[in-house]
């Protein structure tokens, strides 16, 4: 790369970055972080543990978000250090590495301008994320494990933590539904641009005559509830069933009746949790999983937007969101956004990144066209 090239680019990243520090609103961020600092310095401050806890989360995301801000600044100000003396010494060794480092800290530099993209109301929690089998038979509930498998080496590959909170296997193979949290900030923002229906072409494993197949499986997204939530939930309006935990193949993974579902009767909510080792562990986990998705329900109807923010889709042909194909091609295919991907198997190991920024801008895009 020619020295104007690097000269060019590195002023653009300079842009950008000033551009993402307008919208973060750097001195608002600092005068918040200093203010939080003094209620945190407060002796009294676990006196009142929701607010404690609303403080001090608040506190570490916004200096996680000025930290990462700052130092990618400093990365671009020594990248262009290190350019100047490569040129002045016509170094090819420090060029070379010069131009690597620019390509990382060009991908740094986009991943952060996504996440000022992410400015909705519950944009900035962890998500709760539940996948269910469509129409295909066997082969929708192989793919909803392909998805679910496909979800958690997405976080692993970001060393965010996942909850499992249920997983109700089918009979033959795979899944018929499964819930989990992926405890990350800006999860749920990032992860939202998921919901809807996914569709898998393939030829079977599970035909013994080879035959192409055709499946569905929908994937529901919403935010995490926090202890400072607003939303209340009368134990009559909640039915509760209580039944065995069972592993794939109907193995029996505990010898007592200790999963549990909880219907919600006045939404027709349903939930269910199976990995705690008790009743009364289950319980309160489904609990969770049913106060988050009543607060997504709550929120979708003020706006109006149910399918949008909460993703209840039917798992069928008519409303899928993306396309995997892997026969007779090849190719993962974003319907929204046209962004695709010729390699399926490292999108099903987790390599998704690319779809969820094209979602975030596609959104981010629909929201200004209904705005004008």
């Amino acid at each position: 790369m020619a020295g104007p090239e690097f000269d060019t680019e590195i002023k653009q990243l300079q842009a950008t970055m000033q551009t993402i520090g307008q919208v973060l609103d750097l001195d608002a961020m600092r005068k918040e972080i200093a203010d939080l600092g003094e209620q945190v310095a407060a002796p009294d401050l676990w006196d009142d543990q929701d607010n404690a806890t609303r403080v001090t989360g608040r506190l570490s995301l916004l200096q996680n978000e000025l930290n990462r801000f700052t130092d990618l600044s400093t990365r671009i100000e020594d990248l262009e250090l290190m350019v100047e003396m490569a040129q002045e010494e016509s170094d090819a060794d420090s060029l070379a590495e010069s131009e690597a480092e620019l390509g990382r800290v060009k991908k740094a530099v986009e991943s952060l301008e996504i996440r000022t993209l992410l400015s909705g109301e519950y944009d900035s929690r962890e998500a709760l994320v539940t996948i269910r089998s469509g129409a295909g038979g066997v082969d929708a509930a192989d793919f909803a494990e392909m998805l679910m498998r496909m979800y958690v080496r997405w976080a692993e590959r970001n060393k965010y933590p996942v909850e499992v909170f249920d997983t109700s296997y089918a009979e033959e193979a795979g899944l018929k539904s499964a819930t989990f949290a992926i405890h990350a900030p800006y999860a749920y923002g990032t992860l939202s641009v998921e919901a809807g229906t996914h569709r898998l072409v393939r030829i079977s494993p599970f035909d013994n005559q080879g035959r192409r197949q055709t499946s569905f499986a929908a994937v529901e997204v919403v935010p995490v509830l926090e202890q400072t939530d607003d939303i209340e939930v009368d134990e009559n309006d909640i039915k509760v069933d209580v039944y065995r935990s069972s592993g794939p193949g109907g193995q029996s993974v505990n010898t007592t009746d200790s999963a549990v579902r909880l219907t919600h009767i006045p939404t027709g909510t349903v939930v269910s949790c199976q990995n705690e080792k008790s009743q009364l562990q289950n319980k309160a986990a489904a609990m969770i999983v049913l106060k988050a998705k009543l607060l997504a329900l709550k929120k979708a109807e003020e706006e109006a937007q149910l399918k949008e923010l909460k993703g209840d889709v039917a798992a069928s042909w008519g409303d899928q969101m993306r396309n995997y194909v892997l026969n007779p091609y090849q190719i993962v295919k974003d319907l929204r956004t046209s962004f695709e991907v010729g390699n399926p198997q490292a999108v099903f190991d987790g390599d998704i990144d690319g779809f969820l920024e094209a979602g975030i801008r596609w959104r981010r895009g629909a929201e200004k066209a209904e705005q004008n």
